[in-house]
């Protein structure tokens, strides 16, 4: 594996936020990753809390109760409406650089340290990896979520022809400058190659087409918020098939 990552330099990272901001679906999409990691949140109650890359709606929005939360986010505008967000809280700090930059200055270690649609982004996830291995501590839990390549849409594109892999970038996907999708088996050998074991894996909400195609059925009515609530419960019925993938994972000794 290279060692090589993507730098600041080395991706538009105005270009980025302008498409994530204009990706309308993707605040639903978005919407839903955060009652994911919130139920996370309440199920393991951490009190040191470092999430790396936060978008348009830092975690810190959504849960109060730890006694610090760092945010690590590279984008400028993110990081400053991150600022925004949380003016006046003690307990959350931005630093607006990449993670493998602000490693050194981060300690002490963290409880749970949330990599949220991260990897997809980087050309090599190693760098980042050893740097959030270098934050954890023996109890730490590290969460990653990422897009899934066995998707519902994805599968259903493919036997439609209109792909020929499931690893096939979409257009919003190079908008978004992703250089990757992952099955839950090369999800899994990332982490363990970089020095975790995995102790819990899972899918969630159900996307039966691309973002532009389920922005057009909302946009018509066709696409109602109970039928959204649906299809995040379908998930539990089609494992596997989630628009998105995540494991859970600690330290290896």
């Amino acid at each position: 594996m290279s060692s090589e990552v993507a730098r600041p330099d080395e991706r538009d990272l105005s270009a980025y936020e302008i498409t994530y901001r204009e990706s309308t679906f993707e605040v639903v999409q978005a919407a839903f990753r955060k009652r994911m990691l919130v139920g996370l949140l309440e199920q393991l109650r951490p009190r040191r809390i470092l999430e790396v890359g936060c978008g348009l709606d830092t975690l810190a929005n959504h849960w109060t109760q730890a006694e610090r939360f760092v945010i690590v986010e590279p984008g400028r505008s993110f990081a400053e409406e991150a600022r925004r967000a949380t003016h006046g809280r003690p307990d959350v700090e931005v630093v607006g650089a990449n993670l493998e930059d602000a490693a050194d200055r981060l300690g002490p270690r963290f409880d749970l340290i949330l990599l949220s649609g991260l990897l997809t982004e980087l050309t090599d996830c190693a760098p980042v990896l050893a740097a959030t291995r270098s934050l954890c501590g023996a109890d730490t839990v590290v969460h990653v979520n990422v897009t899934n390549a066995r998707s519902f849409h994805r599968l259903l594109a493919l036997e439609m022809g209109l792909v020929d892999n499931l690893l096939a970038l979409s257009d919003l996907q190079h908008k978004l400058q992703q250089h990757r999708v992952f099955t839950s088996e090369s999800l899994r050998d990332l982490m363990v190659e970089s020095g975790f074991a995995v102790f819990e894996e899972g899918d969630y909400f159900v996307k039966p087409f691309t973002h532009a195609q389920m922005q057009a059925l909302a946009d018509q009515g066709v696409l109602t918020p109970q039928m959204l609530e649906g299809l995040w419960g379908m998930a539990k019925h089609l494992p596997g098939l989630g628009s998105e993938i995540y494991v859970n994972v600690r330290r290896s000794a």
